[in-house]
């Protein structure tokens, strides 16, 4: 009899400890989270997930967020489908005695009515975009790398005859971007996707040379993917609308032509033009921000995105990133952005060496810190900073001075910026480019993470415990934490620490 997998063990294990086959409605992952839909939030157990060895941490959101990390989740999600796929419909894990089940239901009603008063309209929209563009982040990744090795050989002059082919492999998906953004939007806000994804074709379509609007002849993929996401959106609209009137006999003929002609033609006439002025006015800010007031600008924006992450309120990046690489070939904002991360990695170092009696948070550090490397910043979020309160301010402040590193010199005129959105740390540089050299870029890039790691090391070994590092309570204790208020945490197998 074989042995299974590590990734079937992991998924096996997970199933019976989020509450069986019968209480997961949904199931998604993106670049390091398993994502899951759950019918009873009160069955899973999640001591027990945290003390799995795959498992670097949870989120609690919209869904039920398993870190697996990256490579681990786009392999554990596919058995974790196959079990529930297998189960019988009656699998079921049993509900709690009563005394319990009462416990859990509270604590669920308390999880759900929290999760009502953060469901603000703007917050519930940048989820929605976010479902739309992650779904796309492994192929942006993919291309970017591509690219950058075609670039490469071509600055090099190495194998001249191979590097036509990279370079359409690399250019093929960006070219349809839109149609991709057009067909995730009106499934994300249920419309049929192939006709949101007909309608945003249009926008990238050759024969667009052809039509003048306000006096201007419209270019291929003017307008890019906020021109595509509108045109998606407003077909959603029209579609619905059909459907309000049109009889059911000819539903299959009327719905979809008019929801293409009416959406194709405003889209023309309209959105392309509008989206268009928006993607060049980014692109400019974008440019004029750096070289104006760049290193400002890189201390803000590298301060500041560890709290929006917390927040939610990346995603709203998410469309602007995509613009520029749409635009200028790569987005120079996630090298100043990806400087978070390393004020983080520089704030766990400092509570390692500075809480060298406690050994459970050690394991922690340990565990977490080469994945921190990499750019997924959970584990040390979740397990190290946040919980200890004062080290995820500290990890900001390193994160600050990285992104003003960068900052100054885009203000200097050496920007740079990647070619993909997703990765960070060192995972990101196979995707640097600039408007100098790859050495010269690698070297700005590989500078800032530097300064963040030490910024983010000094200003926690010096400001970010105090007193309190010598007295942290270890594993499954009450402690005082560095901000002076009491924190309960609980510590799994691989040292994954939650308030």
């Amino acid at each position: 009899m074989s042995t299974p997998s590590p990734h079937a063990a992991t998924a096996a294990a997970l199933l019976p400890l989020v509450g069986g086959a019968a209480n997961v409605t949904s199931v998604a992952h993106c670049m390091t989270r398993l994502r899951l839909g759950l019918r009873d939030r009160s069955l899973v157990r999640d001591d027990a997930i945290r003390a799995l060895p795959a498992v670097l941490g949870v989120v609690e959101d919209d869904t039920y967020q398993i870190v697996l990390g990256p490579g681990t989740v786009a392999r554990v999600t596919p058995e974790f489908e196959a079990l529930l796929a297998a189960a019988p419909p009656e699998a079921a894990t049993p509900s709690a005695p009563t005394p319990a089940a009462a416990l859990a239901a509270h604590g669920s009603a308390l999880r759900a009515a929290r999760k009502e008063r953060n469901a603000t309209p703007f917050k519930l929209l940048l989820r929605r975009v976010a479902n739309i563009f992650v779904p796309l982040i492994p192929a942006l990744i993919g291309c970017g790398i591509i690219a950058g090795l075609g670039g490469l050989l071509i600055n090099l002059g190495w194998l001249p005859s191979l590097t036509p082919a990279l370079t359409a492999i690399a250019s093929g998906f960006m070219a349809l971007i839109a149609v991709f953004v057009g067909f995730n939007t009106a499934k994300e806000f249920g419309g049929t996707p192939v006709l949101g994804g007909a309608v945003a074709a249009i926008v990238v379509y050759a024969g667009v040379a052809k039509v003048t609007v306000f006096g201007t002849t419209l270019a291929p993929g003017q307008g890019g993917v906020l021109g595509a996401l509108g045109a998606a959106l407003l077909a959603v609209y029209v579609e619905k609308w059909c459907r309000t009137w049109v009889p059911e006999t000819l539903d299959v003929l009327v719905t979809p032509t008019l929801t293409v002609l009416l959406s194709g033609l405003v889209t023309l006439y309209g959105l392309m033009y509008a989206a268009g002025e928006v993607s060049t006015a980014i692109g400019t800010a974008a440019n004029w921000l750096l070289s104006t007031t760049g290193a400002f600008a890189g201390l803000v924006l590298g301060g500041l995105f560890l709290p929006l992450v917390m927040l939610g309120l990346h995603q709203a990046l998410i469309p602007i990133h995509t613009t520029l690489i749409e635009q200028q070939g790569y987005t120079v904002l996630l090298p100043i952005l990806a400087m978070a991360g390393a004020g983080q990695v520089g704030a766990a170092l400092a509570v390692y060496v500075r809480l060298r009696h406690d050994d459970s948070i050690r394991t922690t550090i340990r565990s977490a810190l080469p994945a921190g490397l990499l750019g997924v910043g959970e584990p040390l979020i979740y397990g190290v900073s946040l919980p200890l309160g004062r080290p995820f301010v500290t990890a900001c402040a390193g994160g600050a001075a990285g992104g003003a590193f960068i900052g100054f010199f885009s203000m200097l005129g050496d920007k740079i910026g990647s070619t993909a959105i997703g990765p960070s740390g060192w995972a990101l540089f196979p995707l640097l480019k600039g408007d100098q050299n790859l050495a010269v870029t690698a070297a700005i890039y590989a500078g800032g993470l530097l300064t963040g790691y030490v910024v983010g090391f000094a200003a926690t070994y010096l400001f970010g415990l105090g007193a309190a590092a010598e007295t942290v309570s270890t594993v499954g204790g009450v402690c005082d934490s560095p901000m002076g208020e009491p924190v309960r945490e609980t510590v799994g197998q691989e040292g994954d620490r939650t308030p």
